[in-house]
């Protein structure tokens, strides 16, 4: 089948636009399998449901402190996206509206994501046993909100936050490979090939090209680690300050989605300062990330700021091309600061100020 999904995807940033009735926990161990602490036997559990195991080898001995930061957010994601598919088989389970199907389309359904699930929470078990053999923190649950109301909207959902996965873990193992921690780099590796294995598998589900492009939208660290405090954890619910990256200031895309496959104009929103006041903009440029290919940089237009609701907002160009700009995956970000030579994402999260906005062209 083919699902339109506009309402609650595009253009994520401000949880307090994205909340559902109950926020998720794992207070209550809705897995049944102890995660994330999982006993011995609960382990076998996992990775019976899950058709392997986690690596057997050796964890390393000796990391440097960056890829301790790489560690802690893969595990940070990996329970996010645990959180996201035992929230979708509780309420299809129970039959909750939005969620019912006959039998027999239950069972299959409910027999992938019970997969898709314990392949996640090994996911997690990887990297925090490599953490605890290290000596440092490893990642502990959150609450979490999600924006979705039926399996559609989740699996569409899934479709993105998969993308930004993929994006973000090849950077993860560019920044293993200059710490001279390249040991870790094979069992990442076979996590991107697995999470691309999914998205193509969401993709089918929505009538879509298994792959949206050849090379999928290069991410980093911060991109990631924003995304999921900005849209998914209910603030306060989880301490996060260990983990040594930045949580950007929200952007938010206020085109209406889905965004069209064309070259247009875009509206996007940012908080003011912390007082009230409007910041100076001079300095300030929309930088979209897509593809492999490099940052395009676009100035703010018609800014304007509104008391009322303690926002600025802008437009600017979204110079669609459907090759080298626009398709799958966006980020926009504002950045402070010149521009000139900017040649990837990295370069790009070193002067953020904003974001990001994600947008999503299939």
């Amino acid at each position: 089948m083919h699902v339109s999904f506009a309402a609650s995807l595009i253009g994520l940033s401000c949880l307090s636009t994205l909340t559902s009735a109950v926020p998720f926990s794992f207070a209550n161990d809705p897995t049944g399998e102890g995660y994330p602490t999982p006993n011995a036997q609960q382990l076998v559990q996992i990775e019976t449901q899950a058709h392997g195991s986690i690596p057997n080898g050796p964890s390393p001995s000796s990391v440097s402190n960056d890829t301790v930061t790489s560690l802690q957010l893969i595990a940070f994601n990996e329970i996010f996206e645990t959180a996201f598919f035992t929230s979708a088989i509780e309420n299809i389970t129970n039959n909750v509206e939005g969620y019912v199907f006959n039998e027999a389309e239950k069972d299959g359904i409910l027999a992938d994501l019970t997969t898709i699930r314990a392949q996640e929470e090994l996911h997690t078990l990887f990297a925090n046993t490599s953490l605890i053999a290290l000596g440092a923190t490893p990642v502990q649950t959150c609450e979490f909100m999600f924006p979705v109301t039926t399996l559609a909207d989740a699996i569409s959902l899934a479709t993105v936050f998969t993308d930004i996965v993929l994006g973000t873990l090849p950077a993860i193992q560019q920044l293993l490979a200059v710490s001279g921690d390249a040991a870790l780099i094979p069992g990442i590796g076979s996590v991107i090939g697995q999470e691309g294995e999914q998205n193509g598998g969401y993709r089918t589900f929505l009538d879509k090209i298994p792959s949206a492009l050849p090379f999928l939208t290069a991410g980093t660290r911060e991109f990631a680690f924003s995304a999921l405090n900005q849209n998914f954890i209910v603030p306060g619910s989880c301490a996060t300050d260990y983990i040594d990256l930045p949580v950007f200031e929200p952007l938010t895309v206020m085109t209406m989605a889905p965004i069209a496959a064309q070259a247009q104009t875009l509206a996007f929103e940012f908080p003011m300062c912390a007082n009230g006041s409007a910041p100076d903009t001079s300095l300030y440029s929309l930088v979209y990330v897509n593809q492999q290919n490099l940052p395009v940089v676009e100035p703010l237009q018609n800014v304007t700021a509104s008391e009322s609701t303690d926002m600025m907002q802008f437009t600017a160009a979204f110079p669609y091309d459907g090759v080298t700009f626009g398709n799958g995956l966006t980020y926009a970000l504002v950045v402070a600061g010149p521009t000139d030579g900017l040649t990837s994402a990295s370069d790009v999260a070193d002067i953020t100020v904003y974001g990001p906005g994600l947008i999503s062209i299939n």
